[in-house]
């Protein structure tokens, strides 16, 4: 059971990692951003085609694959979402144009690759195995739960305490005062999307790393685990996003350790469903006003 626990604690700091992409756009700006699993695939197979084509080290690999992911969201916000602005149907358009955008994203990438997974080469990286404590686990495992947990409290750190963190949090909540005080909100938007999908874009190459390839389906197998994961936490929490992602990992974990791991993909549902009912703010969500 504690090897299941530790397999969960590495699966939930993927998820983390993921969701609060997610939740970040969601909680500054309100935009719910369906795309993103599709930059998450795509930050997957950019990962493999710079460890292929350019032979680009581990370490240099994922600074690479965030500044792509960093452009694909920026190019996304400056497509999908700033021309729809100021629509009464703001919301709802921009999430339409969103699912427009993943779609085009996964078809460039479908035109690019193919239909076959793509696979890191061959002693790309060391996957050393370690016994901790009776607990086996790879060095894949350690760079992964090592790498998601400082970019997650990295990014707590920017939103909590840096020069832009406070201009995020003022355009969240007000945006028109925000501009009079002097914000600029619409480089605050784009940098906003620009993490959000680096973060995802990373995300998307350390679960390939961990299974070794891409395929175009990657990111439809995690987008209702990162809904669930950000449901849980509490939409528009950092927190939140970080301590679900962990807890729907272990849950998953104990979920093939108890029964089998045909249950496993049950969970994502199963969570979506008890928090909507029971709780439908998440374990960390609060009411709140935004004003316009």
């Amino acid at each position: 059971m504690v090897q299941q626990l530790a397999n969960g604690v590495f699966a939930g700091s993927i998820y983390a990692l993921f969701a609060i992409g997610f939740t970040l756009v969601f909680g500054i700006l309100r935009h719910l951003n369906l795309a993103h699993a599709a930059i998450f695939t795509a930050g997957a197979f950019a990962g493999i085609e710079l460890a292929v084509r350019f032979d680009l080290p581990v370490w240099a690999m994922f600074p690479a694959v965030a500044a792509i992911g960093a452009v694909l969201g920026v190019v996304l916000e400056r497509t999908a979402f700033r021309p729809l602005s100021g629509r009464d149907d703001e919301h709802f358009a921009g999430l339409i144009s969103s699912i427009a955008f993943g779609g085009v994203l996964i078809a460039v990438l479908h035109a690019r690759y193919g239909t076959e997974p793509k696979s890191f080469p061959q002693e790309y990286f060391p996957n050393r195995l370690y016994e901790i404590a009776g607990v086996r686990v790879t060095l894949t495992q350690i760079v992964t739960l090592a790498l998601a947990l400082a970019l997650m409290l990295g990014l707590a750190w920017l939103v909590s305490s840096s020069p832009m963190g406070r201009a995020m949090r003022a355009v969240a909540e007000n945006p028109g005062a925000a501009r009079v005080l002097g914000v600029n909100v619409g480089l605050v938007t784009a940098g906003t999307y620009a993490l959000s999908s680096g973060l995802g874009a990373v995300a998307g190459a350390l679960l390939a790393l961990n299974l070794g390839q891409a395929g175009r389906g990657l990111g439809a197998s995690i987008e209702l685990i990162g809904f669930a994961v950000i449901i849980l936490g509490g939409l528009g929490s950092l927190w939140g996003a970080m301590a679900a992602g962990l807890v729907l990992g272990l849950a998953e974990a104990l979920t093939v350790h108890w029964l089998d791991s045909t249950w496993k993909g049950m969970v994502a549902f199963a969570v979506l469903f008890a928090v909507l009912v029971l709780r439908p703010r998440g374990l960390f969500g609060h009411v709140k006003v935004r004003e316009v």
